[in-house]
């Protein structure tokens, strides 16, 4: 694993996502799990108390902490917890992130729905700085993408910079990103530049190029960002020579097939950016185990 025991990446935004977004995220999952009830818990004494300790049996960066604590609080709000790390942390295998008591029935019904909230939140972040380190010393960034889980996208793009990565656009509203069927409904590249620029002229705006023909069009019209999609190496190395002599303010991605073995490849190539679809898209959850002692 890439870097899990260096100290924590300072964020550009830390900002959990609001509470009434996290709030109505859990609300949504305990809605699926619950049901009409618990019947498994109904079966513990209503007075049974119980103690508890989640640890995570292997390395990772953790992420999730506003969502499984607003999971038990809207179940019990005297469950009581203590973290013993922060969104960010790396976290080392077999250490104890989380110690919890109160009544066992919330705890029991709440446990599920905080840990599928941990494990997923804290495999998206493990896996941005995953990328993160691949790319140290470069000068790239690496960006995540759209191809995140319906309903979770805030939550996943905090997890992306937890591990250290940088969000790309939100949605479809903060950023222009013309791709080949938008050029292919405009007429041209330009043609589809020129319309965004009258349409949005507030926004940035960034192109989609598939050759370096293409390149030259996108340098042409003003694009601020032109993404080079599964361009080689050796194009990517002269689409930044191209792009530097043109105009040193335009910016660069890279998409495309990454993988954690060819990424620090294509950012030695110079460009800015490196977008990752498999950070938020092939997501693997981090082992986390919750274990309890009834009192």
């Amino acid at each position: 694993m890439h870097g899990i025991g260096l100290p924590r990446i300072a964020l550009l935004s830390d900002a959990v996502p609001a509470a009434a977004e996290v709030t109505a995220q859990v609300a949504a999952a305990l809605r699926e799990d619950v049901g009409s009830g618990d019947v498994t818990a109904a079966l513990i004494p209503d007075g049974q108390r119980v103690q508890g300790e989640l640890i995570t049996r292997e390395p990772a960066i953790l992420c999730g902490r506003a969502w499984a604590s607003e999971t038990f609080a809207q179940l019990d709000r005297s469950v009581q917890l203590e973290w013993l790390a922060g969104d960010g942390d790396p976290i080392e295998a077999g250490s104890t992130v989380l110690r919890l008591h109160g009544r066992a029935r919330p705890v029991l019904t709440g446990e599920r729905t905080a840990l599928n909230f941990l494990q997923l939140l804290s495999g998206t972040a493990t896996a941005a700085r995953r990328f993160v380190d691949a790319v140290a010393g470069t000068g790239c960034t690496i960006i995540d993408t759209r191809k995140t889980l319906p309903g979770l996208r805030a939550a996943q793009k905090y997890a992306v910079r937890c591990g250290g990565a940088t969000n790309h656009r939100m949605g479809l509203y903060d950023l222009v990103l013309i791709k080949e069927n938008h050029i292919a409904a405009a007429g041209s590249l330009s043609a589809a530049v020129a319309s965004a620029r009258r349409q949005a002229p507030q926004l940035k705006v960034e192109t989609e190029v598939e050759s370096l023909e293409e390149l030259e069009e996108a340098l042409a019209c003003g694009a601020d960002i032109i993404l080079l999609d599964e361009f080689s190496l050796d194009d990517m190395r002269t689409a930044v020579s191209r792009a530097r002599a043109h105009r040193s303010t335009v910016k660069l991605e890279a998409s495309g097939s990454v993988t954690l073995e060819s990424v620090r490849e294509i950012a030695a190539t110079g460009v800015d950016y490196v977008s990752v679809g498999g950070i938020t898209k092939h997501v693997r959850a981090i082992d986390l185990s919750m274990r309890l002692r009834f009192m």
